[in-house]
């Protein structure tokens, strides 16, 4: 990508613009986090609630004290650890972010992504960035810059398009404001490491009082309703929804796959062993069901550990519970 692309990007932030840009992770809608009116517009293109916080990605690590104050030890060891990479931290926030960013907390998410053409971004801008992903509030999260134009349009001042996203699924979010840091979001990187990196273990409660990107019971869902159940039970669940008329796609369990089991559906996708391969596509292939124009997907989860932390926690969420049309 061109560094006249990238100033002219920096230049659509300062003047209170929207730009969709690649992370590591996924694409994020981005806009001046300093700027109220410019995150209002965030939360209106997306529809997203304005309690709903925002994380605020930045160039570098040594810039975080500009953004959070009393940054506790734990937190400079994951910020050397894993920045830049797939991995936000809350932590209290400084003065100089609004209450519209925050969704009216006292805290505030921070990541510093890995991605090239994200960094050259942040670096032209100058400041932070505030990026939810760039898509409606809780559909599938976008992961080719086509994604994006797709279901926001002109809405987006500007898309940078850096191709493919590498992990696939969001940042690990870290609470580290208490005596004790814990995983708020399991995302690109895995529990294991994280509690490596601190040589202690980290909880993952099913909730928290930190309101954090990702909590909405029903998240990162395609249109095509979504059902979880056991890995061996996958066919039968297809099967039987087909038999009833439903247009069905089927996520198929790599031992189920690997079985040459044959499945009465409108779509079937075999889900790779890596779960870091089902990870970079997980989002693609809800996204393909809804191509075809599938009523229903039927799943399972994978093994939670490792990357299957994070992928078990998006296909809960996109089988949620939703709201009433």
């Amino acid at each position: 990508m061109s560094s006249s692309e990238i100033a002219d990007a920096a230049g659509v932030l300062r003047a209170g613009g929207l730009v969709a840009f690649p992370t590591e992770t996924v694409y994020g809608l981005g806009a001046n986090a300093e700027d109220a009116a410019a995150v209002g517009r965030v939360f209106a293109v997306k529809g997203r609630p304005p309690t709903h916080p925002l994380i605020v990605h930045i160039a570098r690590a040594d810039r975080l004290d500009d953004w959070a104050a009393d940054v506790p030890e734990p937190a400079r060891v994951l910020a050397e650890r894993f920045w830049p990479g797939p991995l936000t931290l809350v932590l209290r926030r400084s003065p100089r972010i609004p209450d519209a960013t925050t969704g009216g907390l006292e805290t505030a998410a921070i990541r510093v992504p890995n991605h090239p053409v994200a960094l050259a971004l942040l670096s032209a801008f100058g400041g932070g960035v505030a990026a939810p992903s760039a898509n409606r509030f809780g559909s599938v999260s976008p992961t080719t810059a086509a994604h994006v134009r797709a279901e926001l349009g002109d809405a987006v001042d500007l898309v940078l398009d850096g191709g493919p996203c590498a992990v696939g699924v969001e940042s690990t979010i870290v609470d580290v404001t208490g005596g004790e840091p814990t995983i708020l979001r399991p995302g690109g990187v895995t529990r294991e490491d994280l509690e490596a990196a601190l040589d202690r273990p980290l909880a993952v409660p099913g909730s928290s009082s930190i309101r954090v990107p990702g909590q909405h019971p029903s998240h990162y869902a395609p249109r095509a309703r979504v059902v979880l159940v056991a890995p061996d039970d996958v066919v039968v669940e297809a099967e039987r929804a087909h038999d009833r008329g439903e247009r069905v796609g089927v996520l198929l369990p790599p031992a189920v796959a690997g079985a040459g089991a044959e499945v009465k559906a409108h779509a079937v996708v075999a889900v790779p062993a890596s779960t870091a391969a089902y990870a970079h596509r997980l989002y693609g292939f809800l996204r393909e069901f809804d191509r075809e124009g599938c009523d229903l997907v039927v799943a399972s989860l994978p093994e939670e550990h490792g990357l299957g932390l994070a992928i078990a926690n998006r296909l809960r969420r996109a089988a949620g519970p939703r709201p009433p049309a």
